[in-house]
């Protein structure tokens, strides 16, 4: 069947773990804006907000390789971007 997004079940799966994993950072950032860096569940014996947001990042980063892996993207392509990035946002940003 050719879908209408014209991914292979392997593209879109790759597609949905990086969807996931931003998902998941989403959620811990807004937990660090609420609580902080070193909160943590107070019910648990976890981790803190900055060792789940390091997990997340960490995930996010294995999802990229997997894609970077399988050729959906280019590795130094995505290198270059995060350098004009971080040359342009400066200009946004207000405390750093």
């Amino acid at each position: 069947m050719d879908h209408f997004n014209k991914l292979t079940p392997a593209e879109a799966e790759r597609v949905a773990l990086l969807l996931e994993e931003c998902g998941e950072v989403v959620q811990i950032c807004g937990k660090i804006l609420r609580h902080g860096f070193d909160s943590c569940n107070p019910l648990t014996d976890g981790p803190d907000n900055r060792q789940l947001l390091q997990r997340e990042l960490g995930d996010i980063e294995a999802a990229k390789d997997l894609m970077n892996e399988a050729g959906d993207i280019a590795d130094c392509t995505v290198k270059g971007f995060a350098v004009l990035k971080l040359k342009k946002v400066g200009t946004y940003l207000h405390h750093q």
